[in-house]
């Protein structure tokens, strides 16, 4: 893009938001004339990935710093939202609010760990790592600890967090497809690469971050609406972030109606009502993970090399956090009028006279009534429900996947389907975009840390990109066959990228800023020690049958790896001799907010 772009992106967004809108009202019309719900949603479907491929290709790059940092000129609201939509995953938009349906306060976790951690982003990581001036996170382990080792075993885990995150991305890419297309979901995830490859592929950084901003003014919009229909029907208020307690008033006497116990009110207490403290130890653990996990994330740090100034880096976790807030605000809400919804037009009813919807989304496998003694052979969310075979349908045999209560709650409340394919193209929206920085950010550790920094320093601009963009077709190939066979819920899966990613990098990349006296055997022994603490805690207790330590679920294996990363990296350090003189200035260089960067291109900056 050209320079032009940038001073006239509020105008380029403005006149693509207008024609978002049209499209969708376009959309209601041809709903309203007739036009079967099929073909809706393969216009909602096709058209916006169109629209994220010509960005893709309008953004098509040869040069270096375009393709890793996007010249380092994107404005600090603009990366906000950019950050924001990269952040906002298929977890976020699609899992979050089914998880908060499904598990009450429980759920707050999430909220609460996902965020707090742009506190530490804020505080500890982004403006230095931009004054560094690398182009990934790798770079600066590189740089700071003087040598391929610690950049490669940065890579390593920089590959697993991000592989692990990216297969929950095409899992939610794959459950958009598959309901709204009409095909199966071991094709829909392949159907889903073909944006996702367009964008990231062509244009790298440059054309994910544009790409990345026309995704979020996507997914807010059809997030918020639904929801905000909702809350004027049921309430007549049309801010459902306000009006969900009188929905929760009407769930409890419901309950009370269904003859349906809650005490399940805390976190911290158990289904008896009683305090439970593995119960308040999980809930911990995971805010701890997921804070953690979130400033050690390499597709979001890397956002922030983008921006011109190290205060505009600044700037810009402050506009991800607003952007993200409108979301996440708005979460408890779905989750509550879809419960209320759920109990007054689903439970109590003849199976044979339940809304379209549940056999719709019973074909693919997320819902399921299971009233039937064979219920399983038809819905197989029904696996281990004994229904009664009364013909009425109880709360005990009605089943939903927490995925898909976001997705189906605009036909759960009888909106028009028009609502349904928005809120698919907005999930589609927060997958893709968070597929695509993940993507980036394994093949530019890949074809940038690997091929170049380690194999063939003498490579031309040329050979580096080609590289880079094989790479990124191989990954998300793979990525897709292994989405294909749901190894897990899109939160579980996201959540075991965030401890795995802040076992292995956070310890090393905080002290690597904040002490000095960090050597570079004392960071790689404890990126390998809480690394492989994480992995073997996970993997032992998810594959072997493993018992749980403490009863900590492996979603917060972190946990573990953290703390064994920060101790044995403070051991060794103190046991090997101190960093150069020369490198201790450096880093009291980078914690200056002022001033030239220090690192360009991963080499050190003429003063």
């Amino acid at each position: 893009m050209k320079g032009d772009f940038v001073s006239n992106l509020g105008k380029v967004y403005g006149i693509y938001t207008g024609g978002f809108v049209g499209f969708v009202i376009l959309l209601a019309i041809l709903e309203m004339l007739g036009v079967p719900n099929r073909i809706i949603g393969y216009l909602f479907v096709f058209l916006t990935i169109g629209v994220y491929a010509l960005i893709g290709i309008l953004s098509r790059t040869m040069q270096i710093s375009e393709y890793y940092v996007a010249g380092r000129r994107v404005p600090a609201i603009y990366n906000g939202m950019a950050t924001g939509s990269d952040w906002m995953s298929a977890a976020s938009f699609i899992g979050m609010a089914g998880t908060l349906y499904a598990l009450g306060y429980d759920g707050l976790a999430f909220v609460l760990g996902w965020t707090g951690g742009y506190v530490l982003v804020a505080v500890l990581l982004a403006p230095y790592l931009r004054k560094f001036g690398a182009y990934t996170v790798p770079d600066f382990l590189g740089a700071r600890y003087g040598g391929n080792f610690a950049r490669f075993i940065g890579i390593l885990v920089l590959l697993a967090a991000s592989f692990t995150y990216v297969v929950a991305q095409v899992y939610g890419v794959g459950i958009i497809a598959s309901r709204f297309l009409g095909i199966s979901f071991e094709i829909a995830v392949f159907v889903g690469l073909v944006g996702i490859l367009v964008c990231s592929m062509l244009g790298g950084m440059r054309a994910v971050t544009w790409t990345q901003v026309a995704q979020y003014i996507i997914l807010i919009i059809a997030y918020l609406i639904p929801v905000i229909l909702l809350s004027a029907q049921l309430t007549g208020i049309p801010i459902p972030q306000l009006t969900y307690g009188q929905a929760l008033q009407e769930i409890t006497s419901l309950e009370e109606a269904l003859g349906i116990v809650q005490h399940h009110i805390s976190p911290f207490v158990d289904a008896t009502g009683n305090f439970n403290g593995t119960s308040m130890l999980n809930f911990f653990a995971l805010v701890f993970c997921l804070m953690v996990g979130t400033a050690s994330l390499p597709h979001i740090l890397m956002r922030y090399f983008t921006t011109p100034s190290v205060r505009e880096a600044r700037k810009s976790v402050g506009w991800s956090l607003f952007f993200i807030f409108l979301l996440y605000f708005t979460a408890p809400a779905y989750a509550a009028f879809a419960k209320l919804e759920v109990y007054q037009n689903v439970i109590g009813q003849p199976i044979s006279e339940l809304p379209a919807w549940v056999a719709s989304w019973g074909a693919t496998g997320l819902v399921g009534t299971c009233d039937r003694l064979n219920a399983a052979e038809i819905y197989a969310i029904c696996a281990g429900v004994v229904g009664n075979g009364d013909g009425i349908l109880q709360l005990a045999e009605f089943k939903i996947n927490n995925d898909a209560i976001v997705l189906a709650t605009p036909e759960i409340a009888g909106l028009p389907y028009v609502i349904a394919g928005l809120v698919a193209a907005g999930g589609l929206a927060a997958a893709l975009s968070t597929a695509d920085g993940l993507l980036l950010a394994i093949a530019n550790a890949l074809s940038h840390d690997i091929y170049y920094r380690m194999i063939d320093p003498n490579a031309d601009t040329k050979h580096r990109l080609i590289v880079a963009r094989v790479i990124l077709i191989g990954v998300a190939i793979v990525a897709a066959w292994v989405a294909g066979t749901r190894p897990a819920g899109i939160l579980a899966m996201v959540a075991w990228a965030f401890s795995i990613a802040a076992s292995g990098l956070f310890p090393a990349l905080v002290m690597g800023i904040w002490w000095k006296r960090t050597t570079s055997a004392g960071a790689i022994a404890g990126m390998i020690a809480g690394f492989g603490v994480c992995l073997f805690y996970l993997i032992g207790t998810q594959y072997f049958g493993m018992s749980l330590w403490f009863g900590i679920k492996n979603v917060s294996c972190g946990l573990f790896g953290i703390p064994v990363a920060f101790l044995v990296t403070y051991v060794v350090s103190r046991m090997t001799p101190a960093p150069s003189r020369e490198m201790q200035d450096f880093i009291d260089s980078i914690r200056v907010p002022r001033g030239q960067v220090a690192l360009v291109g991963g080499q050190k900056a003429v003063e």
